[in-house]
Protein backbone atom coordinates (compact mmCIF):
# COMPACT_ATOMS: atom_id res chain seq x y z
CA UNK A 1 0.00 0.00 0.00
CA UNK A 2 1.82 3.33 -0.93
CA UNK A 3 1.77 6.57 1.55
CA UNK A 4 -1.18 8.36 0.22
CA UNK A 5 -3.46 5.22 -0.14
CA UNK A 6 -2.69 4.67 3.86
CA UNK A 7 -3.40 8.13 4.61
CA UNK A 8 -6.97 8.22 2.41
CA UNK A 9 -7.50 5.32 4.71
CA UNK A 10 -6.81 7.11 7.52
CA UNK A 11 -8.95 9.89 6.62
CA UNK A 12 -11.89 7.59 6.07
CA UNK A 13 -11.40 6.19 9.20
CA UNK A 14 -10.80 10.24 10.97
CA UNK A 15 -13.34 12.51 9.22
CA UNK A 16 -12.71 14.84 11.94
CA UNK A 17 -9.18 14.81 11.29
CA UNK A 18 -10.00 15.72 7.78
CA UNK A 19 -12.77 18.37 8.38
CA UNK A 20 -9.58 19.84 10.82
CA UNK A 21 -7.32 19.92 8.28
CA UNK A 22 -10.29 21.74 5.59
CA UNK A 23 -10.91 24.48 7.83
CA UNK A 24 -7.24 25.16 8.57
CA UNK A 25 -6.69 25.06 4.76
CA UNK A 26 -10.35 27.22 4.07
CA UNK A 27 -8.71 30.02 6.71
CA UNK A 28 -5.58 29.93 5.36
CA UNK A 29 -7.08 30.91 2.09
CA UNK A 30 -9.07 33.19 3.40
CA UNK A 31 -6.36 35.42 4.93
CA UNK A 32 -3.67 34.90 1.71
CA UNK A 33 -6.59 36.73 0.05
CA UNK A 34 -7.99 39.39 2.30
CA UNK A 35 -4.17 40.82 2.16
CA UNK A 36 -4.29 40.93 -1.61
CA UNK A 37 -6.14 43.68 -3.47
CA UNK A 38 -6.81 42.68 -6.98
CA UNK A 39 -7.29 46.11 -8.40
CA UNK A 40 -5.00 47.88 -7.15
CA UNK A 41 -5.56 51.80 -6.32
CA UNK A 42 -7.03 53.64 -9.04
CA UNK A 43 -7.52 50.48 -11.38
CA UNK A 44 -3.87 49.71 -11.06
CA UNK A 45 -2.70 45.78 -10.85
CA UNK A 46 -1.78 43.86 -7.56
CA UNK A 47 -1.27 45.47 -4.67
CA UNK A 48 -1.43 44.05 -0.58
CA UNK A 49 -3.87 45.52 1.57
CA UNK A 50 -4.93 45.24 5.50
CA UNK A 51 -8.38 44.09 6.02
CA UNK A 52 -10.24 45.17 9.22
CA UNK A 53 -10.89 43.59 12.69
CA UNK A 54 -14.37 42.47 12.12
CA UNK A 55 -13.71 40.41 8.72
CA UNK A 56 -10.42 38.89 10.18
CA UNK A 57 -12.99 37.53 12.89
CA UNK A 58 -15.50 36.42 10.26
CA UNK A 59 -13.59 34.53 8.44
CA UNK A 60 -11.96 32.79 11.68
CA UNK A 61 -15.64 31.61 13.04
CA UNK A 62 -16.28 30.23 9.62
CA UNK A 63 -13.65 28.12 9.01
CA UNK A 64 -14.50 27.33 12.25
CA UNK A 65 -17.88 26.36 12.44
CA UNK A 66 -16.74 23.66 9.34
CA UNK A 67 -14.98 21.51 11.39
CA UNK A 68 -18.47 20.67 12.45
CA UNK A 69 -20.10 20.26 8.78
CA UNK A 70 -21.00 16.43 8.34
CA UNK A 71 -22.88 16.75 11.86
CA UNK A 72 -24.83 20.10 11.03
CA UNK A 73 -24.09 20.68 7.46
CA UNK A 74 -27.75 23.30 7.71
CA UNK A 75 -26.28 24.90 10.68
CA UNK A 76 -23.24 25.14 9.96
CA UNK A 77 -24.37 26.58 5.95
CA UNK A 78 -26.70 29.19 7.66
CA UNK A 79 -23.77 30.29 10.28
CA UNK A 80 -21.14 30.42 6.84
CA UNK A 81 -23.86 32.24 5.38
CA UNK A 82 -24.78 34.73 7.77
CA UNK A 83 -21.17 35.64 8.43
CA UNK A 84 -20.54 36.13 4.53
CA UNK A 85 -23.70 38.52 4.68
CA UNK A 86 -22.39 40.83 6.96
CA UNK A 87 -19.05 40.71 6.06
CA UNK A 88 -20.38 41.73 2.35
CA UNK A 89 -22.47 44.56 3.94
CA UNK A 90 -19.68 46.04 6.75
CA UNK A 91 -16.27 45.39 5.20
CA UNK A 92 -14.50 47.56 3.09
CA UNK A 93 -11.83 46.68 1.88
CA UNK A 94 -13.62 43.00 1.24
CA UNK A 95 -12.45 39.54 2.73
CA UNK A 96 -13.86 36.43 1.00
CA UNK A 97 -15.48 35.11 4.11
CA UNK A 98 -17.58 34.01 1.45
CA UNK A 99 -15.72 31.09 0.68
CA UNK A 100 -16.87 29.23 4.11
CA UNK A 101 -20.40 29.39 3.16
CA UNK A 102 -19.15 27.57 -0.71
CA UNK A 103 -18.08 24.78 1.29
CA UNK A 104 -21.00 24.26 3.95
CA UNK A 105 -23.21 24.51 0.45
CA UNK A 106 -21.38 21.72 -0.75
CA UNK A 107 -21.30 19.33 2.06
CA UNK A 108 -25.24 20.06 2.39
CA UNK A 109 -25.32 19.11 -1.56
CA UNK A 110 -23.62 15.94 -1.11
CA UNK A 111 -25.41 15.18 2.06
CA UNK A 112 -29.58 15.36 1.40
CA UNK A 113 -31.59 14.59 -1.60
CA UNK A 114 -31.65 16.46 -5.11
CA UNK A 115 -35.00 18.94 -3.83
CA UNK A 116 -33.46 20.07 -0.76
CA UNK A 117 -30.13 20.89 -2.70
CA UNK A 118 -32.29 23.08 -5.23
CA UNK A 119 -33.87 25.15 -2.49
CA UNK A 120 -31.13 25.47 -0.34
CA UNK A 121 -28.95 26.59 -3.34
CA UNK A 122 -31.38 28.87 -5.16
CA UNK A 123 -31.79 30.65 -1.35
CA UNK A 124 -28.04 30.73 -0.44
CA UNK A 125 -27.42 32.27 -4.23
CA UNK A 126 -29.38 34.36 -4.59
CA UNK A 127 -29.28 36.16 -0.44
CA UNK A 128 -25.19 36.10 -0.90
CA UNK A 129 -24.79 37.34 -4.45
CA UNK A 130 -27.78 40.02 -4.15
CA UNK A 131 -26.54 41.32 -0.55
CA UNK A 132 -22.73 41.45 -2.03
CA UNK A 133 -24.40 43.18 -5.03
CA UNK A 134 -26.83 45.66 -3.31
CA UNK A 135 -25.38 46.60 -0.57
CA UNK A 136 -21.96 46.10 -0.91
CA UNK A 137 -19.04 48.77 -1.48
CA UNK A 138 -18.46 48.01 -5.11
CA UNK A 139 -20.52 48.40 -8.16
CA UNK A 140 -23.24 45.74 -8.66
CA UNK A 141 -21.63 44.54 -11.80
CA UNK A 142 -18.21 43.86 -10.11
CA UNK A 143 -16.13 40.44 -10.84
CA UNK A 144 -15.91 39.45 -6.83
CA UNK A 145 -20.32 39.70 -7.10
CA UNK A 146 -20.16 37.46 -10.46
CA UNK A 147 -17.82 35.11 -8.22
CA UNK A 148 -19.99 35.09 -5.62
CA UNK A 149 -22.76 33.73 -7.80
CA UNK A 150 -20.41 31.17 -9.51
CA UNK A 151 -18.57 29.61 -7.03
CA UNK A 152 -22.36 28.87 -5.24
CA UNK A 153 -23.49 27.70 -8.05
CA UNK A 154 -20.56 25.36 -8.66
CA UNK A 155 -21.02 24.05 -5.01
CA UNK A 156 -24.45 23.13 -5.31
CA UNK A 157 -23.84 20.93 -8.73
CA UNK A 158 -20.46 19.23 -7.31
CA UNK A 159 -22.04 18.51 -4.01
CA UNK A 160 -25.01 16.97 -6.24
CA UNK A 161 -23.02 15.37 -8.46
CA UNK A 162 -20.92 13.69 -5.76
CA UNK A 163 -23.95 12.48 -3.89
CA UNK A 164 -25.29 10.81 -7.09
CA UNK A 165 -22.46 9.24 -7.48
CA UNK A 166 -22.11 8.01 -3.88
CA UNK A 167 -26.24 6.62 -4.50
CA UNK A 168 -25.02 5.02 -7.80
CA UNK A 169 -21.83 3.47 -6.48
CA UNK A 170 -24.11 2.40 -3.30
CA UNK A 171 -26.41 0.91 -5.33
CA UNK A 172 -23.74 -1.02 -7.39
CA UNK A 173 -22.22 -2.34 -4.32
CA UNK A 174 -25.95 -3.74 -3.24
CA UNK A 175 -26.72 -5.20 -6.39
CA UNK A 176 -23.73 -7.20 -6.28
CA UNK A 177 -24.39 -8.55 -2.65
CA UNK A 178 -28.03 -9.28 -3.66
CA UNK A 179 -26.59 -11.50 -6.46
CA UNK A 180 -23.74 -13.11 -4.42
CA UNK A 181 -26.22 -13.77 -1.93
CA UNK A 182 -28.95 -14.92 -4.11
CA UNK A 183 -26.07 -17.56 -5.71
CA UNK A 184 -25.32 -19.09 -2.34
CA UNK A 185 -29.07 -19.51 -1.50
CA UNK A 186 -29.30 -21.17 -4.70
CA UNK A 187 -26.19 -23.52 -4.30
CA UNK A 188 -27.32 -24.54 -0.94
CA UNK A 189 -30.96 -25.22 -2.25
CA UNK A 190 -29.34 -27.02 -5.19
CA UNK A 191 -27.53 -29.04 -2.73
CA UNK A 192 -29.75 -29.71 -0.22
CA UNK A 193 -31.77 -31.36 -3.06
CA UNK A 194 -29.15 -33.25 -4.30
CA UNK A 195 -28.60 -34.81 -0.98
CA UNK A 196 -31.98 -35.47 -0.86
CA UNK A 197 -32.38 -37.13 -3.97
CA UNK A 198 -29.23 -39.46 -3.26
CA UNK A 199 -31.18 -40.19 0.45
CA UNK A 200 -33.76 -41.41 -1.19
CA UNK A 201 -32.11 -43.21 -3.62
CA UNK A 202 -30.46 -44.79 -1.11
CA UNK A 203 -33.17 -45.35 0.90
CA UNK A 204 -34.50 -47.24 -1.98
CA UNK A 205 -31.61 -49.63 -2.55
CA UNK A 206 -31.18 -50.60 0.98
CA UNK A 207 -34.48 -51.14 1.56
CA UNK A 208 -35.23 -53.20 -1.21
CA UNK A 209 -32.44 -55.50 -1.31
CA UNK A 210 -31.54 -55.61 2.34
CA UNK A 211 -35.46 -56.70 2.51
CA UNK A 212 -34.53 -59.18 -0.26
CA UNK A 213 -31.45 -60.86 2.11
CA UNK A 214 -33.25 -60.67 4.95
CA UNK A 215 -35.92 -63.13 3.82
CA UNK A 216 -33.43 -65.29 1.74
CA UNK A 217 -31.29 -65.69 5.02
CA UNK A 218 -34.47 -67.07 6.84
CA UNK A 219 -35.58 -69.58 4.23
CA UNK A 220 -31.75 -70.55 3.85
CA UNK A 221 -31.40 -70.60 8.13
CA UNK A 222 -35.24 -72.91 8.13
CA UNK A 223 -33.89 -75.34 5.33
CA UNK A 224 -30.40 -75.83 6.24
CA UNK A 225 -30.80 -79.14 7.83
CA UNK A 226 -33.97 -81.25 6.07
CA UNK A 227 -33.37 -79.36 2.65
CA UNK A 228 -29.79 -78.12 1.82
CA UNK A 229 -30.38 -77.91 -2.27
CA UNK A 230 -32.99 -75.36 -1.72
CA UNK A 231 -30.91 -73.71 1.16
CA UNK A 232 -28.14 -73.46 -1.45
CA UNK A 233 -30.86 -71.48 -3.35
CA UNK A 234 -31.90 -69.44 -0.97
CA UNK A 235 -27.92 -68.30 -0.31
CA UNK A 236 -27.48 -67.81 -3.97
CA UNK A 237 -30.47 -65.40 -4.16
CA UNK A 238 -28.44 -63.52 -1.24
CA UNK A 239 -25.40 -63.16 -2.84
CA UNK A 240 -27.13 -61.36 -6.22
CA UNK A 241 -29.01 -59.53 -3.84
CA UNK A 242 -26.10 -58.63 -1.93
CA UNK A 243 -24.04 -57.99 -5.26
CA UNK A 244 -27.00 -55.77 -7.00
CA UNK A 245 -27.03 -53.49 -3.61
CA UNK A 246 -23.44 -52.95 -3.82
CA UNK A 247 -23.44 -52.06 -7.52
CA UNK A 248 -26.19 -49.44 -7.00
CA UNK A 249 -24.85 -48.08 -3.30
CA UNK A 250 -21.12 -48.07 -5.57
CA UNK A 251 -23.21 -45.60 -8.40
CA UNK A 252 -24.82 -43.84 -5.69
CA UNK A 253 -22.15 -42.77 -3.87
CA UNK A 254 -19.96 -41.95 -6.91
CA UNK A 255 -22.18 -38.91 -7.79
CA UNK A 256 -20.63 -37.52 -4.33
CA UNK A 257 -16.86 -38.09 -5.76
CA UNK A 258 -15.04 -35.23 -6.20
CA UNK A 259 -13.32 -34.03 -9.29
CA UNK A 260 -9.87 -35.63 -8.71
CA UNK A 261 -10.73 -38.57 -7.55
CA UNK A 262 -11.27 -42.06 -9.73
CA UNK A 263 -14.51 -41.88 -12.35
CA UNK A 264 -17.82 -42.67 -11.46
CA UNK A 265 -19.36 -46.12 -12.82
CA UNK A 266 -21.34 -45.03 -15.70
CA UNK A 267 -24.21 -47.65 -15.58
CA UNK A 268 -27.43 -46.36 -16.30
CA UNK A 269 -29.62 -45.84 -13.83
CA UNK A 270 -32.67 -48.32 -13.74
CA UNK A 271 -35.84 -47.45 -15.48
CA UNK A 272 -39.23 -49.67 -16.55
CA UNK A 273 -36.65 -51.72 -18.90
CA UNK A 274 -35.49 -53.67 -15.93
CA UNK A 275 -39.20 -53.88 -14.37
CA UNK A 276 -38.86 -58.21 -15.52
CA UNK A 277 -35.51 -58.08 -13.85
CA UNK A 278 -36.97 -56.29 -10.30
CA UNK A 279 -40.42 -58.86 -10.10
CA UNK A 280 -37.84 -61.83 -10.26
CA UNK A 281 -36.05 -60.82 -7.42
CA UNK A 282 -39.44 -60.43 -5.52
CA UNK A 283 -40.24 -64.30 -7.03
CA UNK A 284 -36.68 -65.50 -5.74
CA UNK A 285 -37.96 -64.34 -2.26
CA UNK A 286 -41.20 -66.30 -2.21
CA UNK A 287 -43.44 -63.15 -3.57
CA UNK A 288 -46.39 -63.91 -6.04
CA UNK A 289 -46.67 -60.69 -8.39
CA UNK A 290 -48.50 -60.21 -11.09
CA UNK A 291 -47.12 -57.84 -13.61
CA UNK A 292 -49.61 -55.64 -16.28
CA UNK A 293 -48.32 -53.35 -18.66
CA UNK A 294 -50.28 -50.90 -21.45
CA UNK A 295 -47.09 -48.54 -22.18
CA UNK A 296 -45.98 -50.18 -25.72
CA UNK A 297 -43.91 -47.56 -27.57
CA UNK A 298 -43.73 -45.13 -24.97
CA UNK A 299 -39.86 -43.71 -23.87
CA UNK A 300 -39.98 -41.69 -20.76
CA UNK A 301 -37.20 -39.07 -19.67
CA UNK A 302 -34.89 -40.97 -17.65
CA UNK A 303 -35.69 -38.96 -14.49
CA UNK A 304 -39.54 -39.78 -15.03
CA UNK A 305 -38.41 -43.88 -15.63
CA UNK A 306 -36.44 -43.82 -12.56
CA UNK A 307 -39.23 -42.41 -10.44
CA UNK A 308 -41.41 -45.19 -11.74
CA UNK A 309 -39.22 -48.03 -11.26
CA UNK A 310 -38.49 -46.38 -7.62
CA UNK A 311 -42.25 -46.38 -7.05
CA UNK A 312 -42.49 -49.73 -7.87
CA UNK A 313 -39.61 -50.98 -6.15
CA UNK A 314 -40.88 -49.26 -3.10
CA UNK A 315 -44.06 -50.86 -2.86
CA UNK A 316 -43.23 -53.95 -3.58
CA UNK A 317 -40.88 -53.98 -0.56
CA UNK A 318 -43.33 -52.70 1.64
CA UNK A 319 -45.54 -55.63 0.22
CA UNK A 320 -42.59 -58.22 0.90
CA UNK A 321 -42.05 -56.37 4.78
CA UNK A 322 -45.56 -55.88 5.98
CA UNK A 323 -48.24 -57.79 3.92
CA UNK A 324 -47.16 -61.14 5.56
CA UNK A 325 -45.60 -64.63 3.69
CA UNK A 326 -49.20 -65.34 1.96
CA UNK A 327 -49.41 -62.17 0.38
CA UNK A 328 -50.01 -61.48 -3.43
CA UNK A 329 -49.09 -58.15 -5.53
CA UNK A 330 -50.60 -56.87 -8.34
CA UNK A 331 -48.19 -54.25 -10.80
CA UNK A 332 -49.73 -52.48 -13.72
CA UNK A 333 -48.39 -50.01 -15.47
CA UNK A 334 -50.74 -48.17 -18.00
CA UNK A 335 -50.38 -45.29 -20.29
CA UNK A 336 -53.18 -42.41 -19.70
CA UNK A 337 -53.23 -39.65 -22.69
CA UNK A 338 -49.74 -37.77 -21.13
CA UNK A 339 -49.31 -39.59 -18.24
CA UNK A 340 -48.11 -42.62 -17.04
CA UNK A 341 -50.17 -44.41 -14.24
CA UNK A 342 -48.19 -47.01 -11.93
CA UNK A 343 -50.53 -48.97 -9.55
CA UNK A 344 -49.39 -51.68 -7.11
CA UNK A 345 -51.81 -53.82 -5.29
CA UNK A 346 -51.60 -56.32 -2.78
CA UNK A 347 -54.19 -58.43 -0.23
CA UNK A 348 -52.17 -58.53 2.55
CA UNK A 349 -54.09 -57.90 5.77
CA UNK A 350 -53.49 -55.00 7.87
CA UNK A 351 -51.43 -52.98 6.27
CA UNK A 352 -52.68 -49.78 7.73
CA UNK A 353 -49.54 -48.71 9.83
CA UNK A 354 -46.67 -51.33 8.67
CA UNK A 355 -45.26 -49.19 5.47
CA UNK A 356 -44.63 -46.67 8.04
CA UNK A 357 -43.79 -48.28 11.35
CA UNK A 358 -40.77 -47.62 12.93
CA UNK A 359 -40.60 -44.41 11.47
CA UNK A 360 -40.15 -45.28 7.97
CA UNK A 361 -39.55 -42.57 5.30
CA UNK A 362 -40.58 -44.99 2.11
CA UNK A 363 -43.86 -43.81 1.52
CA UNK A 364 -42.58 -39.82 2.19
CA UNK A 365 -39.71 -40.37 -0.20
CA UNK A 366 -41.76 -41.89 -2.89
CA UNK A 367 -44.49 -39.16 -2.74
CA UNK A 368 -41.13 -36.66 -2.91
CA UNK A 369 -39.76 -38.49 -5.90
CA UNK A 370 -42.95 -38.18 -8.03
CA UNK A 371 -43.56 -35.05 -6.67
CA UNK A 372 -40.21 -33.82 -8.15
CA UNK A 373 -40.70 -34.87 -11.66
CA UNK A 374 -44.30 -33.16 -11.58
CA UNK A 375 -46.42 -36.38 -10.71
CA UNK A 376 -48.84 -37.58 -8.09
CA UNK A 377 -48.66 -40.37 -5.79
CA UNK A 378 -51.20 -41.19 -3.33
CA UNK A 379 -51.10 -44.64 -0.82
CA UNK A 380 -53.32 -46.07 1.61
CA UNK A 381 -55.30 -49.21 2.51
CA UNK A 382 -58.02 -50.70 0.25
CA UNK A 383 -61.34 -51.61 1.11
CA UNK A 384 -61.49 -55.19 2.71
CA UNK A 385 -57.78 -55.52 2.96
CA UNK A 386 -54.37 -54.87 1.80
CA UNK A 387 -52.31 -51.88 0.61
CA UNK A 388 -52.78 -49.83 -2.63
CA UNK A 389 -49.72 -47.26 -4.28
CA UNK A 390 -50.96 -44.80 -6.87
CA UNK A 391 -48.48 -43.20 -8.91
CA UNK A 392 -49.21 -40.96 -12.20
CA UNK A 393 -46.18 -39.86 -13.86
CA UNK A 394 -46.13 -37.50 -16.89
CA UNK A 395 -44.75 -38.79 -19.94
CA UNK A 396 -42.80 -35.36 -20.53
CA UNK A 397 -41.23 -33.62 -17.87
CA UNK A 398 -42.78 -30.50 -16.80
CA UNK A 399 -41.36 -28.32 -13.62
CA UNK A 400 -42.66 -28.75 -10.26
CA UNK A 401 -45.28 -26.27 -8.71
CA UNK A 402 -43.45 -24.31 -6.65
CA UNK A 403 -40.80 -23.74 -9.81
CA UNK A 404 -42.96 -22.52 -11.74
CA UNK A 405 -45.07 -19.90 -9.50
CA UNK A 406 -41.27 -18.95 -8.37
CA UNK A 407 -40.60 -18.15 -12.07
CA UNK A 408 -40.52 -14.43 -13.14
CA UNK A 409 -42.58 -13.08 -15.51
Amino acid sequence: MTPLQRARRHLRAHPLVLDVALAAAVLACMLAASFVDPHGKHGGGWTARNPDALSLVLMVLGAAALVLRRRAPMKVLAFTGTASVVESVTADPRAPVAMSAVIALYTVASTTDRPTTWRVGLLTMTVLTGSAMLAGPLPWYAQENLGIFAWTGMAATAGDAVRSRRAFVDAIRERAERAERTREEEARRRVAEERLRIARDLHDVVAHHIALVNVQAGVAAHVMDKRPDQAKEALAHVREASRSALNELRATVGLLRQSGDPEAPTEPAPGLHRLAELVGTFHNAGLQVEVARADQGTTLPAAIDLAAYRVIQEALTNVQKHAGTEAKAEVSVVRVGPNIEITVLDNGPGQDDGPEEGGGHGLLGMRERVTAVGGDCTAGPRYGGGFRVHAILPVKSRPRAADSAATPV
